[in-house]
């Protein structure tokens, strides 16, 4: 028998959850739930957040889905669809005007969780850069290279004349594995050297490299790897 949302404990209720006690303290199921709204006939939205995580395998496979498949399964559709593909641009959005504010680079956990939102999640390779001022202020985030599932192509001639003319005192490097595992290679460690290298010579730092997992990622300088 499924037991109506209303008829929870209201300290169990995913609304009231969040007002009481912050978003932070629902699961991916209570959070899916609540964007869901409602149910299907037999099943509440709780259920159906249920089924929905164990259909995709995981929130990132959700939210990552493209319309045919995700308009498929019981419940969603061309609306949800369109509700959860803005609420992915408005954190991305949120996530990069947190970095945008004119303020340094002193949080890595905003500039770590803007990187993620952006590249994670990607079928392909992609290199990208957030090029800075000499305050570590962000002066633009560009993707810059595009590879296969395997690998991307990076030519440190063409992050130095990107970063000339931004007039970039220093760059964060990034790049994502499509595989979702985020442990750095060798070829990650050996281009890393060659565009430091390449930078330094017209005193540009290269402060770190960020490699972008499935929903997590590794810091090359924080590895000891630059």
């Amino acid at each position: 028998m499924t037991i109506k949302i209303t008829d929870m404990p209201l300290e169990d209720r995913p609304r009231e959850k969040l007002l009481q006690r912050g978003p932070q303290t629902l699961t991916n199921v209570e959070l899916l739930a609540i964007f869901l709204r409602t149910g299907v006939k037999g099943k509440t939205a709780i259920d159906l957040a249920k089924d929905l995580l164990d259909e995709f395998g995981d929130l990132r496979s959700l939210l990552s889905a493209d319309q045919e498949h995700f308009c498929q399964a019981k419940g969603l559709g061309d609306a949800k669809y369109v509700q959860l593909k803005a609420c992915v641009e408005l954190s991305r959005r949120y996530l990069r005007e947190c970095l945008e504010r004119g303020q340094p680079l002193t949080n890595p956990e905003d500039t770590r969780n803007y990187l993620m939102a952006e590249l994670s999640g990607r079928a392909y390779e992609v290199f990208a850069c957030l090029f800075l001022d000499n305050k570590h202020r962000l002066i633009k985030f560009e993707e810059l290279f595009f590879g296969t599932i395997d690998a991307a192509s990076v030519y440190p001639r063409e992050v130095v004349r990107r970063a000339l003319q931004l007039n970039a005192a220093a760059v964060i490097l990034t790049h994502n594995h499509p595989s979702g595992v985020a442990d750095p290679s060798q070829a990650d460690v050996a281009i890393t050297k060659r565009l430091k290298d390449a930078l330094n010579l017209i005193d540009i730092r290269v402060l770190d490299h960020i490699v972008i997992g499935d929903g997590y990622c590794i810091s090359l300088a924080e590895r000891g790897l630059m």
